[in-house]
């Protein structure tokens, strides 16, 4: 009987005459040589040309993959060897290498030596580690060597092949040849070497249309194989396969059953190249509940436990699917089926098949006998039998038998073959769970998982309806549609385990996908040993790889899916701490945050799902824990998005926000607040914000201090004529002192109004009008009286200031000392730590005292609308303009981002309900000299 080997084209591309190919090892590329003197590099999996290099304008005969140099190696007509960088296009080297073509080369796997063939019937060793100097030539053959190849056993040993009619082995060192092999009647043109380790064969093809292979150890040939019609140009063990590939000028490839890696192959011919892959990648292996592995190598069937299979050498094959007892193993292959007893693999019964399943109750079974007939079997007797309406490319085991056709998959009822759904997909794969209420059914791009409702089927068939045409309609329910390519899969529970095209190992739970591992190479899905809580996969050489996945989280899951909360708590504290987070975030997803809240071992996800609740007493314990300014400046946006100013003020303390204090403070009216926040923030030279806090305040002689403080003397000097005149010989004193140092002149032409009266009109009025506002300016006015307040613009100070003096209500004394500027401890008493700083800038301190005027903390913060008393600061300039410094950026260019940070805030005070009682007022006044 032929081998039956499933063949796919993965890739065809026209091109001039093709001379040779090569596959990368790790790459999807496949290199081409050309006639025309061009070398294109291949993506088979894309279909694409990714690289291509002008060698020159001869036929290139020869390349190779140098992988660990990122080389392509090419021989030519030209006479020459040249390297190309494949990632940069570069050329690395090139040197003429024989005196005529250059037929072949052959590149050391460990070492650093390429060896060339040529018409010349010389063969050359080259080492481009010696700037690729000749190291040896070996001479012997009497006509054109065709082909060189290193023995993958004994990288110190190669064969030739030439036109002499001989295949000459030689040894690395040595310039004669070990010995020749003889039995062609005509030359040779390709020779390759057995790569598994059992057989110490060498192929060969020449001119007289035979194959021969040889034992390199007897010297002897042990087989020929003839059917080609024309001259054999290439010979190849298959790496991994146990077949012969030949390819002829008849136009024909040959695969010959001869008894690692890829299962593809390149063929390059005259009008251009292609990429066949032979057989299937996934190995054929089963495994049962109870660890026990069977597996097919080459024509035999192997056992193996968990306990001793990772030490096995193992190939693969086709697939040995267990019966649902665990008592029969089947295998099917070369187009018939041979049933075993698991134990002693008896032979129990036999036929001819394609395919072959076992029904759910283990008894009964289902082949395909081919695309138009599929029978199935009780107690291994035929029963029935059936011609699928639109044939049959592949059947599914499952509580219903899947028949997938060109463009549809039908699911059959195992007892009556009664049509249960058509449904239109082309399914690569069908997966049951095990409790037969869903499935998973696979395509090339994506899979979807349905539920099956057996009691609306049984429903429509107790009925006595007639069975429309594509099934019963409410026979499955769409759960999920995911874009990812399953390669293996199984079920646990309500979990659908695979292994995707990107070697990812996902489950999918209720809509969700948790990634368990991400694999470092192809594996391929063996099961599930609950006792054992790991998912064991295999590689096509079955070495055994499993990964922790505990049982008890994904029966929570499934629990919490089937909306089954009790059985969920019951099974919540079987649950090691280490997995609890991996579980909260699923439960997040399916919108369950407040167990997830309870549930969470990590601080961090903790935190954002109480966050996201909007729990201020969690948040506010975990921020105080995790003592991280950002958790703070979080806690405060939430607390003032509830109104909650109280916590706010303390979130903004701790997170070191003095910017958002300073609007907290405004917008509220709370004095207390604002005089703390003006020390605090000039202790730590914010002084742009304490600026704003003492204007705020009415104190303009700390404004003033704070002018001079920053070096902002100027601003200082005008700030004092406009509103503290008292004050300008001494600011003035220290600006001259300053400028002196760099610019005595500059220094000297600055006035002291004190000194020149007659330069500064009306000074003296404006120090009488500075002593009459004293009193006014440290009365603070309800903000309910804003209506009442006469406009500053409208008023005349000076004039104001002097009709009371007139009228004898006022009393000018030029000898009073003019205010001073706050004391600092006094602003700062009952908030100092004993090391003398205030302890409420430092963000970490836990013995913050809130204001008194803010509402109070989040545990008995009322439920009715915050209701603050505010008051209104009156700092009137002493002359009749408004300081231009009121809004002035003081502390090192920083403003521009504070003025982003007010904004936001000042938006989420937008958005609070203050209430409509009396006194409340519109908190955006025009009169920027109110604190409202």
């Amino acid at each position: 009987m032929p081998l039956r080997l499933d063949i796919k084209r993965k890739l065809s591309c026209r091109s001039d005459r093709v001379k040779s190919v090569d596959l990368h090892p790790t790459e999807s590329w496949m290199l081409a040589s050309l006639y025309n003197g061009q070398v294109h590099i291949w993506n088979y999996e894309t279909q694409t040309m990714v690289k291509t290099f002008e060698v020159c304008d001869l036929p290139v005969r020869c390349s190779k993959f140098v992988p660990r140099k990122s080389w392509v190696i090419t021989g030519s007509d030209d006479m020459q060897i040249r390297a190309f960088n494949y990632n940069t296009l570069e050329r690395v080297h090139g040197f003429e290498a024989h005196s005529d073509y250059v037929r072949c080369i052959a590149v050391h796997p460990t070492q650093p030596f390429v060896l060339s063939s040529s018409d010349d019937m010389s063969i050359k060793l080259w080492d481009w580690d010696k700037k690729w100097q000749c190291s040896q030539t070996f001479e012997g053959h009497t006509h054109y060597v065709m082909q060189v190849t290193f023995n993958p056993k004994d990288n110190n040993t190669f064969a030739s092949a030439s036109l002499d009619r001989t295949i000459k082995v030689w040894q690395l060192g040595s310039p004669q040849p070990n010995y020749t092999l003889e039995g062609h009647e005509k030359g040779v043109n390709t020779i390759d070497y057995y790569h598994g380790g059992d057989k110490p064969y060498l192929i060969s093809g020449a001119d007289d249309r035979l194959v021969k292979i040889w034992d390199y150890q007897n010297k002897n040939c042990v087989q020929t194989l003839s059917g080609h019609a024309q001259n054999i140009s290439a010979v190849s063990f298959h790496p991994d396969l146990p077949i012969i590939l030949t390819g002829s000028e008849d136009g024909t490839i040959r695969i010959w059953h001869a008894k690692h890696g890829s299962n593809s192959i390149a063929i390059g011919y005259d009008e251009g190249s292609v990429v066949l892959k032979l057989g299937r990648e996934e190995p054929a292996v089963s495994m049962d509940n109870s660890g026990k592995i069977i597996w097919a190598k080459h024509s035999e069937i192997q056992q193996a436990n968990l306990k001793t299979v990772g030490d096995a050498e193992i190939k693969d094959g086709e697939r040995l699917p267990l019966s649902s007892n665990g008592r029969f193993v089947v295998v099917c292959g070369d187009g018939e089926y041979i049933i075993y007893t698991a134990m002693a693999l008896r032979n129990k019964s036999f036929g001819p098949a394609q395919e072959f399943v076992w029904s759910p109750d283990s008894s009964g079974y289902a082949i395909r006998e081919s695309s138009v007939s599929i029978k199935l079997f009780k107690n291994f007797k035929e029963i029935r039998s059936f011609k699928p309406d639109f044939g049959a490319d592949g059947i599914f085991a499952g509580p219903l038998l899947g028949v997938k056709s060109s463009n549809n998959l039908s699911f059959y009822d195992w007892e009556s073959l009664q049509l249960i759904r058509r449904i239109e997909i082309q399914a690569k794969g069908v997966h049951w769970a095990e409790n037969g209420e869903q499935l998973a059914i696979s395509t090339d791009e994506n899979y979807f998982v349905l539920k099956y409702d057996a009691n609306a089927v049984a429903a429509f068939l107790e009925s006595k309806e007639p069975v429309p045409e594509d099934g019963i309609e409410d026979a499955f329910d769409v759960v999920g549609d995911v874009q990812e390519t399953v390669k293996t899969g199984f079920w646990i529970g309500d979990c659908f385990i695979y292994t995707n095209s990107v070697n990812r190992l996902n489950y999918f739970v209720g809509g969700e996908i948790v990634t368990v591992a991400h694999l470092d190479r192809i594996l391929y899905l063996l099961g599930y040993i609950p006792k054992d809580n790991r998912i064991y996969l295999a590689d096509k050489d079955l070495n055994v790889t499993s990964y922790l996945c505990l049982l008890s989280v994904l029966e929570y899951q499934t629990a919490v899916m089937r909306r089954d909360f009790q059985t969920a708590d019951r099974v919540l504290p079987t649950i090691p701490k280490e997995q609890r987070t991996r579980v909260a975030q699923f439960l997040e997803k399916q919108g369950f945050k407040s167990q997830a809240l309870a549930v969470t071992a990590d601080p961090e996800h903790k935190f954002e799902l109480a966050l996201s609740l909007k729990d201020l007493k969690a948040v506010y314990e975990l921020a105080k824990e995790a003592e991280s300014v950002q958790k703070w400046k979080q806690l405060g946006a939430l607390a003032m998005k509830s109104s909650n100013l109280q916590l706010a003020e303390e979130c903004m303390f701790h997170a070191a926000d003095y910017t958002g204090l300073l609007l907290l403070a405004n917008c509220s009216g709370n004095r207390e607040l604002m005089t703390r926040l003006a020390t605090i923030a000039d202790d730590k030279q914010n002084f742009n914000v304490a600026f704003s806090a003492s204007w705020s305040l009415g104190k303009l002689e700390n404004c003033l201090e704070i002018l001079i403080k920053s070096g902002r003397l100027p601003e200082a000097a005008l700030f004092a004529k406009t509103y503290v005149p008292s004050h300008v010989s001494r600011v003035l004193a220290i600006w001259k002192e300053k400028m002196g140092r760099t610019n005595v002149k500059a220094a000297q032409a600055l006035a002291d109004p004190a000194q020149y009266p007659n330069l500064f009109a009306n000074f003296e009025d404006s120090l009488k009008a500075e002593q009459f506002y004293q009193a006014e300016r440290a009365e603070l006015v309800p903000a309910s009286s804003h209506s009442q307040l006469p406009k500053l613009d409208d008023r005349k100070l000076i004039e104001e200031a002097l009709a009371a003096e007139k009228d004898g209500d006022f009393k000018y004394d030029p000898d009073a000392l003019p205010l001073q500027a706050d004391n600092i401890d006094s602003l700062t008493e009952g908030t100092k730590s004993e090391g003398g700083q205030s302890s409420i800038t430092d963000h970490h301190d836990r013995d913050y005292v809130p204001s008194s005027r803010l509402p109070k903390r989040m545990e008995e913060v009322p439920h009715d609308p915050i209701k603050p008393t505010a008051t209104v600061v009156r700092n009137a300039p002493a002359e009749n303009h408004q300081s231009s410094t009121r809004n002035g950026v003081l502390n090192g260019g920083s403003g521009a981002s504070e003025s982003d940070e007010i904004d936001q805030i000042e938006e989420d005070l937008n958005n609070l309900d203050f209430g409509g009682g009396e006194g409340n007022h519109d908190l955006n006044s025009d009169n920027e000299n109110s604190l409202i």
